[in-house]
């Protein structure tokens, strides 16, 4: 006999207003690339670089010329990321959003965050940032053990780190502290130092990341000796622990949040909401009546620069939708209301019936109370979990 999975009838796609809209701003230049970053960060070249001027100015030509796709559409949170955003000065932060706000329609309560090093100069700028309209800001800390940070090739000191994350609470309610595990030759006991003194500075969101070799970076060129498998798991099952015992939530693969201090920005993307993504190799996705899209900029600074207005495009088709949804809103700890597929993606539930059906078998997937969710196994899993859904 078949089974049916509990769900009502598929909702019909939403006008475009029920979609949400986000903003991500790529600032592409870092004093020296980490071994192990892989995302579009370029090193500056002598004190006249990063041409903050002319970067800002093709911001603006880039959001203009994005404009027509998203008319009307109110922005509910921005994102400036990296690379290494605090590089910027507060004049350059302050000349950014205030173009953002002659040409959006910017919500009042939107959540502007910015990504920081802890370096002595970034740190020296939070006050201009907040007063430009950053609300929300995002410490690359990575680890408070100055031998990590050194295998890491970070430019920081522990002592940097807590100082600039004492500076950010003074001037920031909302700061989230990025930290790594499984780093190289690191204990058990090590990583707990890193994360009892994260919990200890009082922040309330951290985002736990565990170190991969990723493809064309330095450490996957000339590994270093990283924790086995064992011991990595053994990291993270310590860092759920110990955070969830100090009052946060893990509510997401890799985040932990206070009651009410979640990360607006990010679960919009794991909600599969829409972005509008500017600046060198910054990405979007976009949705209109004739479907979903995806855009990328031109990755390299100087390309960019000279062109902000190019950008590659494909529609995403709709046997790719299933899978690109379920990638995202499966790492959410609580999943997501059923009828928010049919909502975000135009398709019916039915469409991902039998991948939900083996996910259950496999002892993956909940479905309860009209929610669907990974459990604790699916959780662990979710490469296995998000497969299932690849080819629904």
């Amino acid at each position: 006999m078949r089974r049916t999975i509990p769900i009502a009838a598929a909702s019909p796609a939403p006008s475009l207003q029920g979609i949400p809209l986000a903003l991500y701003v790529h600032w592409p230049w870092c004093v020296r690339k980490c071994p192990y970053c892989d995302f579009n960060s370029h090193e500056s070249i002598g004190k006249n670089e990063p041409q903050e001027a002319a970067y800002l100015a093709a911001l603006i030509v880039d959001l203009e010329a994005a404009l027509p796709a998203i008319w009307g559409r109110p922005i509910v949170t921005v994102f400036i990321g990296g690379g290494t955003p605090s590089l910027m000065s507060g004049a350059t932060v302050d000349a950014l959003l205030a173009a953002l706000r002659m040409r959006l329609p910017l919500l009042p309560e939107a959540e502007i965050t910015l990504e920081a090093n802890p370096g002595t100069v970034e740190a020296e700028r939070f006050a201009a940032y907040r007063d430009a309209g950053i609300n929300r800001l995002s410490l690359g800390i990575q680890s408070f053990d100055d031998a990590k940070l050194a295998a890491l090739g970070r430019i920081h000191s522990g002592d940097e780190a807590r100082r600039a994350i004492d500076i950010a609470q003074k001037h920031f309610e909302r700061v989230n502290l990025d930290l790594m595990v499984a780093l190289p030759e690191q204990t058990l006991e090590e990583a707990r130092r890193d994360i009892e003194t994260a919990i200890a500075t009082g922040v309330s969101h951290l985002s736990a990341y565990h170190l991969t070799l990723e493809p064309n970076t330095a450490f996957a060129h000339a590994p270093p000796p990283l924790p086995d498998e064992d011991l990595a798991a053994d990291m993270l099952e310590m860092v759920e622990e110990s955070l969830v015992a100090a009052g946060f939530e893990h509510y997401e693969t890799s985040a932990y949040a206070k009651p009410g201090q979640r990360c607006a920005h990010n679960l919009n993307y794991w909600t599969f909401g829409d972005y509008l993504g500017i600046g060198a190799g910054a990405h979007s996705k976009l949705s209109d009546h004739a479907g979903i899209r995806r855009e990328a900029r031109p990755r390299h600074p100087k390309e960019y620069l000279a062109d902000p207005v190019t950008r590659e495009w494909r529609p995403v088709a709709a046997p790719d939708l299933p899978g690109e949804f379920m990638m995202n809103a499966l790492r959410l700890a609580d999943g997501f209301p059923l009828s928010l597929f049919s909502e975000r993606t135009g398709l019916p539930l039915t469409t991902i019936e039998n991948s939900a059906l083996a996910g259950r078998r496999e002892g993956l997937l909940e479905i309860a109370d009209g929610r669907m969710k990974p459990t604790p196994l699916g959780r662990r899993f979710l490469n296995r979990l998000v497969t299932l859904f690849l080819d629904a």
